[in-house]
């Protein structure tokens, strides 16, 4: 365990170094601070635009934002900070099929595994927490702004978007296994994404898909339960927990 603790280390002075620590606080503080900011603009918008909608015949009633309007603008935006998160990580492995590294490490007897793991605890943490603090942005905006109850099952909402990035970085690190450069890699993963995504318009299986977790912005208005995302959250761990697996095994027989 000493090198694995070692190894996630390098990666996290790695992570700092290269200024992507920064960049990911500034990006999630940026998208949290975005959701309250747009739904208080949002009446001054609508009140700008009306003057203008009114000469071609529209009228634009009155808005009212809440906090309900803040949380349905972070189910909005988190998959954009979602992507960029994806772009920024897409290389953590290919990175260091280019540079050579991995074969002087085996070398020396470090175990695949422990690099593998590395690499998806240091992707793992840096989404956790970047997402939390965004969700903690969000979160105390709409308290200060706003201080309702407007929106419900927020934390379970939060949970299931949360989960998706968890998928999406087993899928990343399935395909940097897989595939020799960042571009394969991403490709790969928005080809296993997309595949995903088509088959959820097949109803016998589209709760149980992780697409299906994107529909979570529903609990916010109570439109869905919390049970009825049990099935597609317990299949995503599954599949998650499953790529990691298939990823370890793949890793272990490649040639470097």
């Amino acid at each position: 365990m000493t090198a694995l603790r070692a190894f996630t280390e390098k990666e996290f002075l790695w992570t700092v170094r290269t200024g992507k620590l920064m960049f990911l606080i500034i990006l999630f503080v940026f998208f949290g601070v975005m959701n309250p900011a747009i739904a208080k603009m949002t009446p001054w918008l609508m009140e700008t635009l009306a003057e203008s909608l009114a000469d071609s015949g529209l009228q634009v009633a009155d808005t009212t934002v809440n906090a309900l309007t803040s949380w349905n603008q972070f189910c909005k935006n988190i998959p954009m900070a979602m992507i960029v998160f994806l772009l920024l990580f897409s290389g953590i492995l290919t990175s260091e099929y280019e540079r050579g590294t991995l074969t002087v490490m085996f070398a020396k007897g470090l175990a695949r595994w422990k690099v593998l793991g590395a690499k998806g605890i240091i992707m793992g943490v840096f989404w956790t927490a970047g997402y939390g603090l965004c969700f903690a942005v969000t979160w105390g905006y709409n308290r200060f702004f706003w201080n309702d109850d407007s929106a419900a099952h927020v934390l379970v909402c939060g949970g299931c978007y949360y989960l998706l990035g968890l998928w999406l970085i087993t899928l990343i690190l399935l395909t940097s296994v897989i595939f020799k450069t960042g571009g394969a890699v991403l490709a790969a993963a928005v080809c296993g994404f997309a595949s995903v995504y088509l088959l959820g318009f097949l109803p016998a299986i589209k709760e149980y898909l992780p697409g299906f977790l994107f529909n979570a912005q529903a609990l916010l208005t109570s439109a869905a339960e919390p049970a009825d995302f049990v099935p597609v959250i317990l299949t995503t761990l599954a599949i998650s927990v499953f790529n990691m697996a298939l990823a370890l095994g793949l890793f272990v027989r490649r040639q470097v």
